[in-house]
């Protein structure tokens, strides 16, 4: 007979307790609650299970506390791997738990969900032994080690204990909200965090001097890319028609969504571009160039929306406009131009463009009755699609602001000092999520061992990162088109009257040592 001893959630709920965390099951005399979920371990042999998980209610202030005190007991299975809506990780009923009993969350408290080692039971069972014996849940076997933080090295084969070696603080994980409905949090480490603030500084830069400074709010930028991290499906939309012949459009936004749209795709994405009828050719013309260029990886679908009845958000958005089979989960908009308040489209300086403008906004509004859809706005100066979320400021402090205000909010809103800018910080904010072990870890459920990413993929996500290289041929790419200046209307190598060199490619250089 082979006896296997492993971790256990209760183990770190004396911590929980020193830093100040309630310990609801405690508090109400009962056992932890357990469930089955619909999250798979990884086979191995005959064994093969779902994972079982631990809940235990945390007021969502102390979020952070239970997450640092797990995070620095992985024996004890760790930081949590889910934090939100138990139905995200296939639990239907929690007063239901197939272990233990129902524990009861007081008011602003979340649901939080650990690993546990019930699963061991469920893997034994699949495994359909002759003869096996296991511990009854909530009825722990207690051991003389001693109770540290340590590493997540793992110990040497001779040693109980192990190295007690204290985590860098840079790991520990930080949990931030990222949706509302469905409720999801996810966690990300310091270093990881901090390396995102400062893309989100860097692209703060205003030489235009529009003010957009005034609309700058923090963590705008790490609570999209975390929303986007988390997504599987993207559509984005850009297109600001700046003059009154064709092309209409300026070349600030493109370029940025190109760049989203190539790091989503390296990370495994569905992306899907949507446009204005009356520029399809011409897009799906500059897509295949990209291609060819290798700017982009691969060809995007590319899409129009038009406003064909009360339901054709919802079409567009879900298939066959059931809310419960959702076609993106996450939209975003770069330099697009937004609808007022008055209901019309204005350019900066107050030029009404709604003819011009197909009526994408209304995917953004429909969105927000959509659980399970979060949304980003990126812009430069207040009347882009999804600055809504800002607009008050944007009336009192942006020339013309008053008049030329989005009123359409999106969920986050990058402000940048050129939208392009934006939508390079997205992608390189992505990257850094991707090679964080904490958030990589949360994102799988904690499953698998604590592998680094391959050599060869990272080496893929780096390639797909902006480049100085990439965005002036890309800029090129748009002057062949006609695509000009948004600002002079010259046919040249500027985008909002800055010239690609030095202004924009200093930021992308900027971007690039702050992610790599």
């Amino acid at each position: 007979m082979v006896c296997f001893y492993l971790g256990c959630s209760f183990g770190f709920e004396g911590k929980l307790k020193t830093a100040g965390v309630p310990v609801r099951n405690v508090e109400q005399g009962r056992n932890v609650s357990m469930y089955r979920t619909a999250v798979t371990c990884r086979s191995a042999g005959a064994f093969s299970c779902p994972l079982v998980v631990t809940m235990r209610p945390v007021p969502a202030a102390l979020l952070n506390a239970a997450v640092e005190v797990t995070h620095l007991t992985p024996r004890a299975h760790g930081a949590p791997v889910h934090i939100g809506e138990p139905a995200l990780i296939g639990i239907k009923d929690m007063s239901r738990p197939d272990y233990g009993e129902p524990v009861e969350l007081q008011p602003g408290d979340v649901p939080v969900f650990w690993a546990c080692g019930v699963t061991a039971i469920e893997a034994v069972l699949s495994s359909k032994p002759s003869l096996a014996f296991s511990h009854s849940p909530g009825c722990m076997f207690l051991t003389d080690v001693p109770d540290s933080s340590t590493s997540l090295i793992t110990p040497p084969p001779d040693s109980l204990n192990g190295p007690n070696i204290e985590l860098s603080p840079e790991l520990t994980p930080l949990c931030f909200l990222v949706s509302h409905k469905p409720l999801l949090y996810s966690l990300v480490s310091q270093r990881a965090a901090a390396r995102i603030r400062h893309l989100e500084i860097i692209i703060g830069e205003d030489p235009g001097q529009r003010g957009i400074r005034h609309l700058f709010t923090e963590d705008e930028l790490l609570h999209s890319c975390l929303a986007l991290s988390h997504s599987t499906s993207v559509a984005i939309t850009t297109g600001f028609p700046t003059y009154v012949h064709s092309p209409h459009d300026e070349n600030d936004g493109p370029p940025g969504a190109i760049a989203m749209a190539t790091m989503l795709l390296s990370l495994g994405k569905q992306v899907t571009m949507v446009t204005d009828r009356r520029s399809l050719e011409r897009n799906q013309a500059l897509i295949d160039e990209a291609v060819k260029t290798g700017v982009l990886k691969t060809t995007i679908p590319l899409v129009t929306f038009e406003d064909t009845g009360p339901d054709a958000a919802l079409h567009f958005l879900c298939h066959h406009g059931d809310p419960s089979k959702l076609r993106y989960d996450h939209l975003v908009a770069i330099e697009r131009c937004g609808r007022a308040a008055d209901g019309h489209n204005y350019n900066m300086k107050g030029v009404e463009v709604k003819h011009l403008v197909d009526p994408i906004d209304n995917l953004f509004i429909a969105a927000k009755d959509l659980p399970g859809i979060t949304t980003t706005g990126i812009g430069d100066g207040g009347n882009e699609l999804g600055m809504g979320k800002v607009k008050e400021k944007v009336r009192s402090l942006i020339p013309n602001g008053s008049l030329i205000a989005c009123d359409i909010p999106a969920d986050y809103v990058i402000i940048a000092g050129v939208s392009n800018w934006g939508g390079y910080a997205v992608a390189c904010g992505l990257y850094l999520l991707y090679t964080c072990p904490s958030h990589q870890r949360y994102l799988r459920r904690g499953l698998g061992e604590e592998l680094t990413t391959s050599q060869e993929q990272l080496q893929d996500w780096t390639a797909h990162l902006p480049s100085v290289d990439k965005e002036e041929s890309f800029l090129s790419t748009l002057m062949q088109f006609g695509i000009r200046c948004g600002i002079t209307g010259h046919l040249a190598m500027k985008v909002d009257g800055l010239t690609f060199h030095p202004t924009h490619s200093d930021i992308i250089t900027k971007l690039r040592e702050v992610t790599l």
